[in-house]
């Protein structure tokens, strides 16, 4: 008996090099070793099983190689928990195990949280990439392993590529129960031993095992094969009760579909009666809006005619207004003292200003009348259109129901003719059953499917009816909304002659004061004529006092205001200012032979003086 040839004994090499050697051929062989027979094993390893628990003492060994031993007060301290620690700080997912292995209540010593995280690590199949983690980092190993461990050597790394081989092992290991402080790590070199007569009794047991394995597998086929059997005899009688079924099913499947062509032959008749019923309807429709646009188009020419004589009109009296207006400059500045009379005509011209704005107002008005007529009418041409698209939108509708309805004829014919070809293949080949019971199973899923599309189509068909229905509904109404917009077109036609009549009724307004204005004209060509009489008045009258006009605002006698229709007048002889009830005598003055204007008072004195005069 040997040790295997893996150990090396050589007295000339450096002691730790040995060292580092020798554990690595250990963990070579522990690991091959435990790879192996949990793989002959065939099942999930426990804490029991001898190679994982040699596996453990193994990396026990290879962790605590080279380890700095730190010293306390009372004792020195050499663990492998404190870098094990580490791999929380540079592999997050570690932080798990270190938090479970801390919980954990049977543990006391560091020693032992070592081993539970071992074989945590193990059961997570993660201990490669944690150990990993730990090599790379060799400047924070180095604050726990001397410069010649293992860990900080290249054997370390070879380690962790073989722990990559253990991710095929399955382990269920209970950490809570088992006393990992006081267990003692010893390696068994006894199973790492070879003996001849162990190889031939392990090929004579392999070889029995394989003989007993194939035994095993022949009964399980037997087996197998009786229950296919039954299953097949039982899967026949099904199938042939299936088969009835579908033929029965079959024939209720005709009737249906008799009764759905005669149902198809009913809605078609309807949807032709449809047709022709929205088509006269349609046609009625059309003709009744042509006539609408038509009258529409008539009564906006007048309109417009309309419009343009009221501009021409008023175009006529703005030159007539300005004419007014220049005359009346220029009887400003031909004298001063017919500022009153100017006044007066200023405020009529206000007056007449203002009615010209209402005037101007009314147009505008009647213009946007007309606007929104113009506007009605786009929208009745919209809608026009709307409702042309709406009938092309229907003949498509009704293409797609006929296009629809001959692929529903096609589709019968073609559920027609395999429903022969399926019976004639039921008559042929009932005795192999096992072979085409599959195939009819996939024919008759075709035809529920076909039936089922029917029946979708005829829903559809419904629904293309309900819709027509809807569209005929929706043009009544865009109908009865046309009549509406007719009538309120015949209301604005009303209120447009009435306004027309207002602008006539307006026009005389101003006729009428253009004749005011006239004779006001005349008015003051006599009032200029009786303005130079009163200046040779004045030349003979030179000691009496003429008042101004502006100075007075009531009559002298009756003190009532003056205003438009009660004028000013001075009296000749005293040189007051009365109106017109209170000066309308005439008398010879001493200055003037002619008679001239004389208030009622002095009216009343000189005749009382000639009286008087008189013998």
């Amino acid at each position: 008996m040997m040790l295997d040839s893996f150990l090396v004994l050589s007295a000339t090499k450096d002691p730790t090099a040995v060292e580092r050697a020798n554990l690595l051929n250990m963990a070579k062989l522990s690991i091959k070793g435990l790879i192996e027979s949990a793989l002959s094993f065939g099942r999930t390893l426990d804490s029991d099983y001898p190679p994982l628990q040699q596996f453990f003492v193994v990396m026990e060994h290879c962790l605590k190689h080279g380890l700095k031993v730190r010293k306390s007060f009372l004792s020195y301290n050499k663990t492998i928990w404190g870098p094990l620690e580490l791999v929380e700080k540079l592999y997050p997912e570690a932080e798990e195990i270190g938090a479970s292995v801390r919980d954990l209540p049977g543990l006391k010593t560091p020693l032992g949280r070592a081993r539970a995280w071992l074989r945590l690590a193990l059961m997570q199949k993660k201990m490669a990439d944690y150990l990993r983690c730990l090599i790379i980092q060799r400047e924070l190993l180095s604050e726990f392993y001397e410069y010649h461990a293992l860990m900080m050597e290249e054997e370390g790394a070879v380690i962790v590529g073989l722990l990559v081989g253990l991710n095929v092992i399955d382990a269920n290991l209970c950490v809570k129960g088992e006393d990992l402080d006081s267990q003692v790590g010893v390696i068994d070199f006894s199973m790492y031993l070879k003996n001849e007569e162990d190889v031939g009794n392990k090929e004579r047991n392999v070889q029995i095992a394989a003989i007993l394995d194939q035994k095993n597998y022949v009964e399980e086929l037997n087996r197998q094969l009786n229950s296919t059997v039954s299953s097949l005899h039982s899967r026949v009688d099904s199938l042939e009760k299936s088969n009835t079924k579908l033929i029965e099913e079959l024939a209720i499947a005709k009737n249906n579909i008799i009764k759905l062509q005669e149902e198809n032959h009913q809605l078609r008749n309807e949807n032709k009666l449809i047709l022709m019923k929205t088509q006269q309807h349609l046609e009625v429709t059309k003709v009744d809006v042509d006539a609408e646009l038509q009258t529409y188009k008539h009564s906006r020419q007048e309109l417009d005619e309309m419009y343009n004589e009221a501009r021409r009109q008023l175009r006529d009296e703005s030159q007539l207004r300005q004419d007014v207006e220049n005359e009346l400059a220029v009887q400003v500045s031909m004298k001063h003292e017919i500022e009153l009379a100017m006044k007066l005509l200023e405020k009529d011209i206000h007056e007449k200003q203002d009615t010209l704005i209402g005037l101007r107002q009314q147009l505008e008005e009647v213009k946007a009348i007309n606007i929104e007529m113009y506007q009605k009418l786009q929208g009745s041409e919209d809608g026009l259109k709307e409702k042309n698209e709406i009938i092309a939108r229907l003949e498509e509708k009704t293409n797609k129901i006929t296009v629809a309805m001959r692929q529903l004829e096609q589709r019968l014919q073609q559920a027609e003719k395999a429903q022969m070809e399926a019976e004639d293949e039921d008559k042929k080949y009932l005795q192999e059953c096992q072979s085409k019971s599959d195939s009819l199973q996939k024919q008759i899923s075709q035809k529920e499917k076909q039936l089922v599309q029917l029946e979708t189509d005829l829903k559809i068909e419904k629904e293309w009816r309900q819709t027509l229905q809807e569209d005929l509904q929706k043009e009544k109404d865009a109908l009865s909304h046309l009549r509406n917009e007719t009538q309120q077109i015949v209301s604005l036609k009303k209120e447009f002659l009435n306004l027309q009549d207002e602008n006539q009724q307006l026009k005389k307004i101003y006729h009428e004061q253009e004749q005011a204005l006239q004779e006001l004209g005349n008015k003051l060509s006599e009032s200029k004529l009786k303005i130079e009489d009163i200046k040779e008045a004045n030349k003979a009258l030179q000691g009496l006092v003429w008042l101004k006009d502006k100075e007075a605002t009531h009559c002298k006698l009756c003190e009532k205001e003056f205003s438009l229709s009660k004028r000013k007048h001075h009296c000749r002889n005293c040189g007051e200012i009365f109106c017109n009830a209170c000066s309308d005598n005439e008398l010879p003055l001493p200055s003037s032979p002619k008679p001239v204007r004389v208030c009622d008072s002095c009216h009343a004195l000189l005749i009382q003086r000639c009286s008087s005069n008189l013998p």
